[in-house]
């Protein structure tokens, strides 16, 4: 764990750093909605107005979610200058109060975080806070898949970033074995529904033109893959789910 008490690149003469408690709540919350508000166009503007986000943060359980907390306690009275929150595989927030940003504050709580979570954590950035971005890939972050946003309350672009830990390859695996895992769980679904609609088809034959807009819609949402690629895949997922759906009784 990091010391609790230090110089942050000169810039802050007491930094601390320690677990969050209840009392520091409505600080923490004026210091997301301060460096929120600051960090616009680079992230979408909030959808939820001050008060529902005072009320968000008033409602953390501390007891099931680690919060750190960062305060300048060189004049005896200590002020917040940001935070971290984060559960066993995510970082949720990273936020620095925007008169205290670029000292070193931000590194200081994410090497909290490092230390705490060996194993590697995940965390969401959207695609246009290139500050963050940066600042996350200068402290050896990864930049994994991105999104079209559509699964975040913005509704913008995002992308997941991981720190991979002490073991990368472990950790890498990890993630991997997740989506095999989900992607077990989808082809089992497609099969049962190829086998289901048979019986409804009016030919048996296979419909190219169904499977190359399959593969465009796929390569939408998987960019990095490409349709060419993703069209051969399709080729071999309907193959299989056909044969195996002549294989039942």
């Amino acid at each position: 764990m990091r010391p609790t008490d230090g110089s942050v690149d000169g810039s802050i003469e007491a930094l601390r750093l320690r677990p969050a408690a209840p009392g520091d709540l409505p600080a923490i919350a004026e210091v997301h909605l301060r460096a929120r508000s600051a960090a616009v166009p680079a992230m979408p503007a909030a959808v939820h107005p001050p008060h529902e986000a005072r009320e968000w943060v008033a409602g953390w359980d501390l007891a099931r979610q680690d919060v750190w907390v960062a305060e300048d306690v060189a004049d005896g009275a200590p002020v917040l200058l940001g935070y971290a929150r984060a559960d066993a595989a995510w970082l949720d927030d990273l936020y620095v109060d925007p008169s205290a940003q670029r000292g070193g504050i931000g590194s200081a709580l994410l090497d909290l975080v490092k230390a705490a979570r060996p194993d590697g954590f995940c965390l969401w950035v959207f695609e246009s806070n290139h500050p963050a971005r940066a600042f996350y890939r200068r402290h050896r972050l990864l930049e994994l898949e991105r999104t079209d946003g559509s699964a975040n309350e913005e509704r913008a672009p995002d992308l997941r970033m991981v720190w991979p830990g002490t073991d990368p390859l472990t950790c890498l695996r990890g993630l991997i074995d997740e989506v095999d895992g989900e992607l077990g769980d989808l082809l089992h679904r497609r099969a049962a529904l190829t086998r289901a609609v048979q019986p409804f088809k009016a030919s048996a034959q296979r419909d190219p033109d169904r499977e190359r807009q399959i593969a465009r819609a796929l390569a939408a949402r998987a960019p990095g893959l490409g349709e060419e690629r993703l069209a051969r895949i399709v080729h071999v997922v309907v193959t299989e789910s056909l044969d195996a759906a002549g294989d039942e009784p």
